[in-house]
């Protein structure tokens, strides 16, 4: 059963900008792992194989909500944005949330003592800051498109059967591992054989045949960003795309198809989902 969880945050020290980065989150969660079952953390830390979270980057409640442009680290999709990147220190008592997604059953029981017994005195460490959580989000929220949780039979038997047309906004930068190189072209191939391996590694109802030569791009707004830090240098790209479903396809295809649309929202799509990129869901077009 997938999870989107959205943990609510209190920073009590500025959070300079150089801890504002994938691997510091990725250093936050393990963690909090740790902190229940350290056997667990260490697993996670050593593990080269597709691991079953995602990490969001930090956000700011107060975050800029304009159309985006002429703002750096900003993407705003159907009147919702995210920041990737930050230029300024956050400041103390600044109220701010993260998302983590949690693809396995097993990891999300194996963490049940951190979700029940939250301690909103008790400090976590994003770098050099110390932050308090405050509250979690589990369930579907009106007012936070991130947090919700869905059993994976329930989005397979929820997913429509005749709807040919899937919406998706990037979020943050997205791009896929073609070879030894990376590649920021959101094609059929790369966005949905990337949801396909982790929706059957996971789920436990395996898509063996997708149709995918039935995928169209029929809208494309998508700007290419960098993110860059001390040590690397990230290039995706950010917006929208609409695939369309087009031809013979049989309702049990589409329904795999939206299927796996919908399960973006918990997955992501593509590299560094567990450093907050790659942050992918389906939208009303």
């Amino acid at each position: 059963m997938p999870h989107s969880l959205v943990l609510n945050l209190i920073p009590q020290s500025p959070i300079y900008p150089n801890y504002l980065t994938g691997r510091h989150y990725h250093a936050l969660f393990l963690n909090l792992v740790s902190s229940v079952d350290r056997s667990l953390g260490d697993l996670l830390h050593d593990s080269t194989a597709d691991k079953a979270f995602t990490l969001s980057p930090l956000q700011v409640k107060s975050s800029y909500t304009g159309n985006g442009s002429g703002k750096r680290g900003y993407v705003n999709q159907k009147n919702y944005t995210l920041q990737w990147q930050q230029d300024k220190p956050i400041s103390p008592g600044t109220p701010c949330w993260w998302r983590i997604s949690l693809l396995d059953d097993n990891l999300f029981s194996q963490l049940t003592p951190l979700w029940l017994n939250i301690n909103p005195e008790h400090a976590w460490h994003l770098g050099s800051a110390d932050l308090y959580i405050t509250s979690i989000l589990g369930t579907a929220q009106s007012t936070q498109p991130w947090a919700n949780a869905c059993t994976y039979k329930q989005l397979y038997e929820q997913a429509s059967e005749s709807d040919r047309t899937i919406s998706l906004t990037f979020t943050t930068p997205t791009a896929f591992r073609q070879g030894k190189y990376d590649t920021t072209l959101p094609t059929r191939e790369c966005v949905f054989n990337s949801l396909l391996a982790r929706w059957n590694k996971y789920s436990g109802i395996e898509f063996e045949n997708l149709f995918l030569d039935a995928i169209f791009p029929s809208f494309v707004n998508i700007h290419t960003k960098i993110l860059a830090d001390s040590r690397s240098k990230f290039i995706g790209i950010v917006g929208e795309v609409d695939y369309r479903i087009l031809g013979e396809a049989e309702p049990i295809q589409i329904k795999q198809i939206n299927t796996l649309a919908d399960f973006a929202l918990y997955a992501g799509v593509g590299r560094k989902t567990t450093m907050g990129m790659g942050m992918t869901r389906r939208i009303n077009s």
